[in-house]
């Protein structure tokens, strides 16, 4: 064969392999991966005791299925998002505690072999994108093959705060962005509106390869401002605070206390008495509904988009959140308003318009979404694909969720109970169906001690050490597990 002809005929090889390998491509669904910050089940299709109007968070529940039952698997934003990207609980990681992008894999040798899910998703021949915040820093890590950037990421804020301000409140410890108040003036100049301009516009383009899309919004993570338009939303003549009981944690262990203990953020009886526990439900109450038409833009840019019909959607929040239950406005802490959190699938193939009420967890999305993009799983991942759920909501569920909040403090979700085992081996024991509001401690009640049995046995039996890259400075009870690290 003469050299001109076999040139042409690689050529036309190379070609026919490049075509054949682009149809393929878009064979795959893409992924289009909603996070959302600090987002509890006051969302109105959950079953929360306030319900704020969502209707395009809504809108996604009817087309694909919610989960009620979902919680992340450490209370806070760092270590649950390090738990959601590599697949690995807490107690394999190490990290518990708050921590840094660029720090998740240097724990110890299980992490240091993690595969990030983005990274999992360019191996299998898809392009990944990302905006807004995905990991604690958004994407410090550098695991996305184009990252949008974090825009003003927690601003913008005034110059000076409107109401909160722990350093200058006798007895307050450590920091917070903690305030409130409309601000600012237009939509245009908030984080997550540019978040959502960029996810618009990238759905507008052509992709060739099948693409993974994160978009992560910042609100309603404090501090709860927002433009005054989303605040004259909510009356507080019409707001309703949640309930609270003051006398909850006379039935408690005190190494609960130590555990839950946020020095720094505002307390149930300290709005109480200033008069602001409405102004705060305000504040957060008009966040949720700004960030809800952000997402609102991103899912109608879908539905426009040459991607409608071969596009997978994940919606989730990286925890929940007290805003008066248990004196407290805080996360970072092992009770069910903490840890449950809210999980949307819509899948191509799946059933629309349903709930389940099965125990779900945040780590479950990472081999979900391989299982429905049928790529090959992860061995290393410790979650359970939820597609036998999302398919077929009757199918039998024995998993129960699982948080963590420091090495040795475990929460254990099943469909009816919560079991929460601290460091020094106390007990909480909930029934979240008769008492929601968790303020009956059952850990003594004899007719529910083979509950606790049975919910004891998921505990793990090994816990990986804290991760020296794991840490927080507000709560003396982890600052002196930092210092012995």
């Amino acid at each position: 064969m003469k050299p001109i002809k076999k040139f042409t005929l690689n050529l036309i090889l190379i070609y026919l392999l490049t075509l054949t390998l682009k149809v393929y491509g878009q064979r795959k669904p893409n992924v289009l991966f909603i996070a959302i910050d600090d987002l509890n089940d006051y969302v109105n299709c959950m079953d929360g005791s306030i319900k704020i109007p969502t209707p395009n968070i809504d809108k996604l529940a009817q087309q694909g299925i919610l989960f009620t039952n979902a919680h992340c698997q450490a209370p806070i934003c760092g270590p649950s998002r390090a738990s959601i990207m590599t697949g690995l609980f807490p107690s394999t990681s190490g990290n518990y505690l708050q921590l840094k992008d660029v720090d998740i894999k240097k724990s110890n040798k299980t992490t240091r072999n993690a595969i990030f899910l983005p990274d999992y998703f360019e191996q299998h021949g898809y392009k990944t994108m990302a905006v807004g915040k995905i990991y604690h820093n958004g994407d410090a890590a550098k695991t996305f093959d184009e990252y949008g950037g974090r825009f003003s990421w927690m601003g913008p804020k005034p110059k000076e705060r409107f109401k909160y301000d722990p350093s200058k409140i006798d007895g307050k410890k450590g920091s917070t962005q903690t305030d409130w108040g409309a601000y600012p003036e237009h939509d245009s100049l908030m984080t997550d509106y540019q978040s959502a301009k960029w996810a618009v516009n990238k759905l507008q383009q052509t992709h060739d390869m099948p693409f993974f899309m994160a978009v992560g919004f910042v609100r309603p993570h404090v501090p709860w401002y927002a433009p005054k338009k989303w605040f004259e939303m909510f009356p507080i003549d019409s707001i309703k605070t949640p309930p609270y009981k003051k006398d909850d944690f006379d039935d408690i262990p005190e190494f609960a206390k130590k555990v839950a203990d946020a020095p720094m953020m505002p307390t149930t009886e300290e709005l109480i008495k200033s008069g602001e526990w409405k102004d705060v439900l305000q504040a957060y109450m008009a966040c949720v509904a700004f960030v809800d038409a952000q997402v609102g833009k991103v899912i109608d840019a879908l539905e426009k988009s040459k991607y409608a019909d071969n596009t997978i959607v994940v919606l989730w929040a990286d925890h929940g959140y007290h805003l008066g239950e248990k004196n407290r406005f805080a996360k970072q802490a092992l009770w069910e308003r903490d840890t449950r959190t809210i999980l949307i699938f819509k899948d191509i193939n799946g059933i629309s318009g349903i709930k389940s009420d099965n125990p779900v967890q945040l780590i479950d999305i990472y081999p979900t979404l391989l299982d429905l993009c049928d790529l090959p799983p992860n061995k290393m991942t410790e979650g359970h694909s939820l597609k036998s759920l999302i398919n077929n909501t009757n199918k039998d569920w024995s998993n129960p969720a699982i948080s963590f909040y420091g090495k040795g403090n475990i929460a254990i979700r099943n469909n009816q109970y919560r079991l929460i085992q601290y460091e020094d081996h106390s007990i909480e024991l909930y029934d979240l169906i008769n008492d929601p509001n968790e303020w009956h401690n059952l850990a003594e009640s004899i007719e529910h001690q083979e509950i606790i049995k049975e919910l004891i046995q998921f505990i793990p039996e090994e816990w990986a050490d804290l991760s020296n890259y794991s840490n927080y400075d507000f709560n003396e009870y982890f600052i002196e597990k930092s210092k012995k690290n």
